[in-house]
């Protein structure tokens, strides 16, 4: 189309959701057609169509945090590949933090180009968290890792397929790397057919377009995307406001480590400087930039503008500071496995400097903050090896109209739970409770969510167990007058022993058959003041099982003695 017609609001709406549509089919057949329960049930994976510059044109709603590992892998790609040699059917991989910007090593990219008019003027990606990548400790994520050498197979950018045919052998390599290899042989297919799926659609809509036509409306929607977050921030007063949250420590113990973030804003600019935030973790938790901008553009979203497009335009209102040998710029091997709970604290740390800016009404308490993690590994009863990942939701923080929400996951997280059914029935490993916690939500005029506690036992075989999260030692913070919301903890309970509390991050406990291991994540902060909560829901509180009798006596007691007797009846 030689003279492509003038692109208008309604084209680029249409437009829009036809890209969006080819991104969310993408990560259905991602999802239905994946072999491991972390993908199929959990559903932590995600799918984005680019520019063959780099530019983000789309993500679907899946995963906030993987579109870091999305970005670093196509500029790796485009880097290492000219994209004149590249041909239709060729296929990359990737997931290496150093070497091609991913988050970290379970994170493993496919990305295909997509060829419109003889060239290559797109790309499409989907990313799947695979639930082993090898390493000394099942899971391949542990708090305490001295390096990424300890974290599993780090692929760069790399070819995996030729005019549509798979190299196999590279495939069967990575796989064997890892303690499930047929799992992770089915599930790198899948990703590679769900790329080829797309990259086919993709140009399918090209043709219809026509190419002229169709980067007209491409450029246009991240234009759109742009001007519409420049005029939000253009809302926002002019000035400096920061925030530090706090780390209970680095992964190895320890002093807290601060987050800290110090927002500017400047006409239609929003300035990011993280100095003052602690050194780089000796263990896990350390957080790539490619991940800090994810994060960023999350929270940017999330506070300005949650219907905004997402594409790139998101980022170029933004400038980001990131002090090299931090926690969120750390030096090379740093180990980065457990980076999402770093991502789920900086982006309260974003949340708490945006406040001051934004009307009270739009302000929101601490939410739990991390993304508690257990990991179980062993054998089957038929002797194949396993294992089993389940990220753990938590209380939400209370928004100035509203309780927090209750057993959810937050910020850049955003997977389902394994249903009990499908863990008993795939694992040696039985569900024995998984139930919200009574009164670990902030107190307030609205309440914090509530956290969550999930209880395994390990059944017939013996096997490992890890975890990691934080807030053992800290806690979700409320606002206004709110209460803090309560902290995470792990309870050992041998079948022939003493159940104890010990610390969250936990690495290659063993379990054997009978023994327990019960996690519990914190609840979020409250807000406003506790002698403004309206008595008939403090009342439903306690007849709901949210609060018990004794747990409600944390608010003043003329309130908590009407809210009872109302609760009783």
């Amino acid at each position: 189309m030689d003279n492509p017609s003038p692109i208008d609001a309604i084209a680029l709406e249409v437009f829009s959701n036809r890209l969006l549509a080819i991104a969310e089919e993408m990560g259905r057949r991602l999802v239905r057609s994946s072999f491991s329960p972390n993908i199929k049930e959990r559903r932590d994976c995600s799918t984005a169509l680019f520019a063959a510059d780099g530019r983000l044109i789309v993500q679907a709603a899946h995963i906030p945090i993987h579109l870091g590992s999305l970005f670093g892998a196509i500029e790796a790609i485009i880097t290492k590949f000219p994209l004149e040699n590249m041909k239709p059917g060729d296929a990359f991989i990737a997931n290496d933090a150093y070497l091609c910007g991913g988050t970290h090593l379970n994170d493993i990219s496919i990305i295909e180009p997509v060829f419109v008019e003889g060239g290559v003027h797109y790309f499409v990606a989907c990313i799947g968290h695979h639930t082993d990548v090898g390493g000394p400790t099942p899971g391949s994520i542990a708090p305490d890792a001295a390096s990424i050498f300890e974290e599993g197979i780090r692929i760069p950018a790399t070819q995996i397929a030729r005019s549509g045919e798979l190299d196999t052998g590279l495939i069967e390599l990575i796989a064997h790397n890892t303690r499930e290899p047929e799992i992770r042989k089915l599930d790198l297919e899948v990703q590679a057919a769900v790329s080829r799926f797309g990259a086919i659609r993709l140009g399918e809509l090209a043709s219809q377009e026509g190419s002229k036509r169709m980067a007209l409306l491409a450029d246009g929607l991240i234009e759109y995307a742009r001007r519409r977050l420049a005029g939000r921030i253009a809302e926002l007063p002019n000035g400096t406001y920061a925030h530090t949250v706090w780390m209970d420590d680095d992964g190895l113990g320890g002093d807290p480590l601060p987050i800290c973030a110090t927002l500017t804003v400047e006409g239609e600019r929003l300035i990011f400087d993280f100095a003052g935030t602690g050194n780089q973790s000796r263990g896990g938790f350390n957080l790539l930039p490619s991940g800090v901008m994810a994060t960023v553009g999350y929270a940017v979203k999330a506070l300005l503008d949650p219907d905004l497009p997402p594409n790139s335009g998101l980022f170029q209102a933004v400038e980001l500071q990131i002090p090299k040998g931090t926690i969120l710029n750390p030096r090379f091997p740093a180990a980065v496995g457990a980076r999402t709970t770093t991502c789920q604290k900086l982006s309260s740390a974003i949340f708490g400097a945006l406040q001051p800016a934004l009307p009270l009404e739009r302000t929101m308490a601490s939410s739990h903050d991390i993304l508690a993690s257990m990991v179980f590994g062993g054998e089957t009863t038929t002797g194949e090896p396993y294992v089993y990942l389940e990220t753990i939701g938590g209380g939400n923080g209370a928004l100035a109209d509203m309780n927090g929400m209750d057993g959810a996951h937050c910020h850049i997280t955003n997977s389902l739970n394994t249903p009990a059914e499908a863990v008993e029935s795939s694992y040696p490993l039985r569900v024995i409770e998984y139930s919200l916690i009574e009164g670990s939500g902030g107190i307030g005029r609205m309440r914090g969510g509530m956290g969550l506690a999930r209880e395994i036992e390990a059944v017939g075989q013996p096997t490992s167990f890890s975890s990691r999260g934080d807030n053992f030692k800290t806690s979700p913070k409320g606002v206004n007058g709110g209460g803090d919301g309560g902290r995470a903890r792990v309870i050992l309970k041998p079948k022939n022993g003493t159940e104890r509390v010990v610390d969250v991050k936990q690495r290659r406990l063993t379990m054997a058959p009978g023994d327990r291991v019960r996690m519990e994540t914190p609840g979020g902060g409250g807000f406003g003041a506790p002698a403004l909560r309206p008595v008939d829901q403090l009342a439903a509180d306690i007849a709901d099982g949210r609060l018990s009798n004794d747990a409600s006596d944390l608010y003043p007691k003329p309130l908590a003695n009407s809210a009872k007797d109302i609760a009783s009846g």
